[in-house]
């Protein structure tokens, strides 16, 4: 049984059809439809049920997923196992936040593919929510704040960020001093996420209100700076917008607690080593530089 066959029938299987799978395999979908075909013949049972919307296990493909599921890792973790030390070979696709990943950790990956010549990295670059099992990725760079899940997270690095409003927005609306201002204020925000502040030792939740949103910081930097609201935004978008005037720093008294930078993967008893090194590598960049700052992804 070749395991080829059993990869593109589990990707197939997590994908939920042919062509999504072709896309996270990096092959046409004709090759995946005949690793499939071969699949099904040896064993002599149908594993996929072909529909116009994708493709849907059968109850003898929903049993055998799970086995050729565990037989992959087994043999991944098998080949890792043989290679020459420091050697990695195979795929690794990551989801990285579009908001300054591509400048802060496209040069990082593209460290590792240098070190790793016969490594494929396959990077996925938005600031969408990114479901890492139903994608079929091998983990994510995320940063800020982390909200509860079944995914496993390892910090890679410190977060900072701050609340800034425009000289015209502060001039037109005042600056707030406190979280109950804070509040009564226009906020510039991903979508209905809760702020932080510290209050000293405190940490204090407030829940803003705002008619401008996007998922993308540097869409706030620009709402910021035309002067729609208050924004928190990661220090590595708004440095050089501060060090200009064009943005001011607010709540100076109560700053936002200092969030991290996670590598996140799927649940599972260990990390292939693609993703040990990228989070080693990620450390070792990343420890040094407090100026990276984020907020939820």
């Amino acid at each position: 049984m070749d395991i080829e066959e059993l990869q593109t029938f589990v990707e197939v299987a997590d994908a939920g059809g042919v062509s999504p799978a072709a896309l996270r395999l990096g092959v046409s979908k004709s090759i995946v439809s005949r690793r499939l075909f071969r699949l099904e013949a040896e064993l002599g049972v149908q594993l996929l049920a072909r529909t116009t919307r994708g493709a849907a296990l059968t109850e003898a493909g929903a049993t055998f997923r799970d086995y050729a599921a565990r037989v992959c890792a087994e043999i991944d973790v098998a080949r890792e196992t043989i290679l020459p030390a420091g050697d990695l070979r195979g795929r690794l696709r990551v989801a990285v936040p579009l908001s300054f990943g591509p400048t802060h950790f496209a040069p990082i990956l593209a460290e590792m593919a240098r070190r790793h010549p016969q490594l494929q990295i396959h990077t996925c670059y938005s600031d969408r929510f990114v479901d890492l099992i139903t994608e079929g990725y091998d983990c994510a760079i995320r940063v800020g704040y982390l909200q509860d899940s079944n995914l496993i997270a390892r910090r890679v690095g410190p977060i900072h960020g701050k609340f800034v409003a425009s000289p015209d927005y502060i001039k037109a609306h005042g600056s707030p001093e406190t979280p109950e201002e804070l509040v009564a204020h226009e906020a510039l925000m991903q979508g209905t996420e809760a702020w932080q502040l510290m209050d000293g030792d405190k940490i204090i939740t407030v829940r803003p209100q705002g008619r401008f949103k996007a998922d993308n910081g540097t869409a706030l930097v620009a709402a910021a700076t035309a002067g729609l609201g208050i924004a928190y935004l990661p220090d590595g978008l708004t440095d050089e917008y501060v060090a200009s005037g064009a943005l001011v720093p607010v709540m100076t008294n109560y700053p936002p607690p200092p969030a991290g930078a996670y590598v996140i993967r799927p649940p599972g008893q260990h990390p292939a080593r693609k993703i040990r090194v990228l989070t080693e590598l990620l450390i070792e960049y990343c420890e040094p530089a407090p100026h990276l700052a984020g907020v939820d992804r």
